[in-house]
């Protein structure tokens, strides 16, 4: 018999195509960019809610906005991309950040708070991720999920998974030390400014807790209330916005598919458009172009082919190479506030109050004059009071549906629960869609393949893997 051995370095076996020692500011940014990358783009490989919102529809290849989902795998990849991807970096950047030596040029009183404010900016992005995925699906793998020596998670269930991410927001809250920044390169969103990430935490507490409010009421006022004494997101200065660059690979994902493409794959639809001009919303100067040739906004019908040259486009503001993606914004917030005001819950305000806060940040947001909200606010269409609907429900969810023009899940999730504006199914949907609007994606295929027995089990709990099975808070 004869041996042989190799004399080479302890390395000699190391996978030289993967990165050793990556730093956390790194995979942080690499985690942002994948959530923001996924939330933003309307790759109809990668994310379809802006035709569950009826906002865009299809000009020739309409199998998406008939709700066939599975033919080019969309909940394997939005699965793949923020589990694997964003909440992999996430947990070994914490990793990293917890093997890391302290420099001697930073006091260890100093070194203390910056390393515990990186876990708690950490912490607060998972805990939004982790609430995209529920919000996406139901039930998901939780308490198994991210731990390398599990091959096939179990599912745990959603109403479960909510309270637990509120309990791990509040306690990265609590060790948020405003005073000092966290992270001083790599964090995209708000450079380290733990500040604006304390916004954020509690204006993910506002989320998740209106989203618990039919389901469970005390938890869903205890979250809320608390969230607002302790500060949230009203303003647009102090938006969530991830910052794309003019070149590829990190230009926005808008551009790369509407321009950077060079297809003509969507128009704004016609749902979305006829109620703007009913409301002759100034939005849409920044929401839409013309129709070619003409001064009206024209949209396309809603799961039918469309020809690209005969309606209005998504307007170039949108389609900027470098427009930054958001991840939460002011309106948004205003308008769940106005839902918790609303509710009953104590928020500071009235509901007609942040309703008309909601609706002045958006036209601010997209650079109209704030006379212009007010005078639209003068609308009996359109003011509070006055608006056509029995309830909040109607009157909140047709203006938030009209203000999340370019947050394509938010808008969903707040379609969802408000059940308004009304959305019907195209009558050139496929069956798999049950003659409805989607309420959630089904799950993966490698899930079905792979974790089977788990996927199963999951699946029967939440009443099938259906696009029509409702999540949780989905009450009504």
């Amino acid at each position: 018999m004869v041996a042989s051995c190799v004399n080479e370095p302890n390395s000699y076996n190391n996978d030289h195509q993967k990165a050793y020692n990556v730093p956390a500011n790194t995979l942080l940014t690499n985690a942002e960019k994948e959530i923001a990358d996924q939330m933003t783009t309307p790759s109809v490989n990668l994310n379809v809610f802006r035709m569950f919102d009826q906002y865009w529809t299809e000009t020739q290849y309409t199998t998406e906005s008939k709700y066939r989902v599975t033919t080019r795998k969309i909940p394997d990849n939005h699965w793949n991309n923020l589990f694997r991807d964003a909440l992999g970096s996430l947990e070994t950047a914490k990793t990293v950040i917890n093997a890391e030596v302290r420099s001697t040029d930073i006091a260890p009183a100093d070194w203390t708070i910056q390393q515990t404010n990186k876990l708690a900016v950490i912490e607060i992005i998972e805990v939004y991720t982790y609430q995209i995925l529920v919000d996406t699906f139901g039930d998901i793998p939780y308490t198994d999920a991210l731990n390398p020596n599990i091959v096939l998670p179990k599912y745990d269930k959603a109403s479960e998974i909510y309270p637990k991410l509120i309990t791990r927001l509040d306690l990265a809250i609590s060790n948020l030390n405003t005073s000092e920044n966290s992270f001083s390169s790599g964090e995209n969103i708000y450079n380290g400014n733990t500040a604006k990430w304390k916004l954020f935490a509690n204006s993910l507490k506002i989320k998740l807790g209106i989203n618990l409010s039919d389901v469970n009421n005390a938890l869903a006022k205890s979250t809320i209330e608390s969230a607002v004494l302790s500060g949230v997101i009203t303003s647009n200065t102090n938006n969530a916005n991830f910052k794309y660059d003019n070149v590829t690979p990190n230009y926005n994902p808008i551009y790369d598919n509407l321009v950077a493409s060079q297809r003509n794959d969507f128009v704004p639809t016609s749902t979305l458009i006829d109620d703007m001009n009913l409301l002759n919303d100034p939005r849409r100067t920044e929401y839409f172009t013309y129709k070619p040739s003409t001064t009206n906004y024209v949209g396309g019908k809603y799961g039918f082919s469309n020809a690209y040259a005969n309606f209005s486009h998504v307007s170039d503001l949108i389609k900027t190479v470098n427009a930054p993606a958001t991840l939460f914004e002011a309106t948004e917030v205003n308008f769940l506030l106005a839902e918790a005001a609303a509710r009953g819950f104590l928020v500071g305000n009235t509901a007609e109050y942040y309703y008309n806060q909601a609706i002045q940040t958006s036209f601010e947001f997209w650079g109209l004059p704030s006379s212009s909200a007010t005078t639209y606010l003068t609308d009996p269409n359109v003011a509070y009071t006055t608006a056509p609907g029995a309830s909040y429900k109607e009157k909140i969810g047709r203006q938030a549906w009209i203000a999340l023009f370019n947050r394509g899940f938010e808008s969903w999730t707040t379609w969802r629960r408000l059940d308004a504006p009304i959305l019907l199914a195209p009558s050139s949907a496929y069956p798999e869609a049950n003659g409805l609007v989607p309420t959630r994606l089904t799950y993966p295929v490698n899930e079905q393949t792979v974790n089977g027995a788990n996927w199963q089990a999951a699946s029967d709990a939440i009443g099938g893997d259906k696009l029509s099975t409702k999540i949780f808070w989905d009450k009504f």
